[in-house]
């Protein structure tokens, strides 16, 4: 795809101005980064950072037959789910491969909205078409291009959002969210995020987002790219699709388990999760505590014995823990905490010994 062809989300001209590094992702022009990665890493883990999230998908669902529809599709029990709340699940295919994970959101009794990845919002657009009911029974719209979405990550991060909120954020709970004004508009506000910090990711109109990304600036955020959002989703142990998941991978392999419910008998991923479920899997994801200072990144593979027994799926440098981090795939019988493989990168082998997730756990 050209520069030319690049989607734009509506802040790119305040990224633009404020000297962020631009390259493509996943089909739209985004800031990798402004002041530097590690500054950024640092800011949301010590203050609060600002993160432009609106090229990820915002699906509305909604009608009589909204929840029995999303519930054929997605990992969760999402009829359970009550009004004001939210949860994480995976969306799989008729093998347990997983297309994308995603959060699920309840606004009201028959309105739901879906937030898939960039990448994979036409895929799960397209899937979850393909069992979609009578238009009288539900609706889907895809409001990406109307909604912008923007996260507000780190341990000051409800204190700095709350001067532009009419809504009491502290009465706000972790995966509930909140129909509120956002600086003067109509916007939702959900207790949620990719970073391992307290924080938000907000939704408001794509035409009233630069006003409210600038008071934030201005209020002590820092604008951060999606360099930082890497680091810190993988310190705080976040999966990444496209990396640590595809539809090579399912959710057992992928320690997501707990999010899924296998045992709906109208679930189409049901039947065959079951059977991997029951079965066992026969590798998983694991942490990697990297001895050194050689980084070790994404394709390398993972040795024991001599042999070649995984890959790793992330790897970076980690600015909290000021140690190297990985995930990667190893078989069950290697998977136990405190396990000593190594990794080549390179031709160098790396020592690596199997860590417990996540790597970063922010104090409570």
């Amino acid at each position: 795809m050209t520069e030319e062809t690049l989607k734009q989300t509506p802040l790119h001209r305040a990224h633009v101005a404020a000297g962020g590094r631009m390259v493509p992702f996943a089909g739209w022009d985004m800031p990798v980064q402004y002041s530097g990665i590690l500054d950024e890493v640092r800011a949301v883990r010590t203050n609060a950072g600002l993160f432009d999230v609106s090229h990820m998908g915002r699906l509305f669902i909604e009608g009589p037959g909204a929840a029995a529809f999303l519930d054929r599709v997605l990992s969760t029990n999402v009829p359970k789910l009550r009004i004001g709340r939210a949860r994480y699940g995976v969306i799989c295919d008729e093998s347990g491969g997983i297309i994308d994970d995603c959060i699920v959101y309840r606004l009201g009794e028959t309105r739901y909205m879906l937030v898939p990845n960039a990448s994979n919002t036409a895929a799960v657009t397209d899937w979850i078409g393909r069992w979609a009911p009578a238009a009288s029974e539900s609706t889907t719209v895809d409001a990406t291009s109307e909604l912008a979405m923007v996260a507000v990550q780190g341990p000051s991060a409800m204190e700095l959002l709350q001067p532009l909120v009419a809504a009491d954020l502290s009465e706000l709970k972790m995966f509930n969210i909140v129909e509120t004004s956002i600086n003067g508009v109509a916007g939702t506000i959900a207790r949620t995020g990719y970073t391992g910090e307290d924080g938000v990711e907000f939704f408001v109109p794509s035409g009233s987002v630069a006003a409210i990304w600038d008071a934030l600036i201005n209020s002590g955020a820092a604008p951060c790219g999606l360099g930082a959002r890497d680091v810190l989703r993988l310190e705080a142990g976040l999966l990444l699709h496209g990396n640590d998941m595809d539809l090579a991978v399912n959710p057992y392999e992928a320690r997501l388990d707990r999010f899924v419910k296998a045992d709906r008998e109208t679930y189409v991923a049901g039947p065959a999760l079951r059977r991997i479920r029951d079965a066992g899997p026969t590798r998983k994801i694991v942490g990697l505590a990297v001895s050194g200072r050689r980084v070790v990144r994404q394709g390398h593979t993972i040795h024991s014995g001599g042999q070649q027994v995984g890959t790793v799926s992330s790897g970076s440098y980690s600015p909290t823990l000021d140690r190297n981090i990985a995930l990667g795939y190893v078989p069950i019988a290697l998977a136990a905490e405190g396990t000593p493989l190594t990794v080549d990168v390179r031709g160098n082998e790396v020592e690596v010994e199997v860590a417990s997730l996540p790597f970063y756990s922010r104090p409570r």
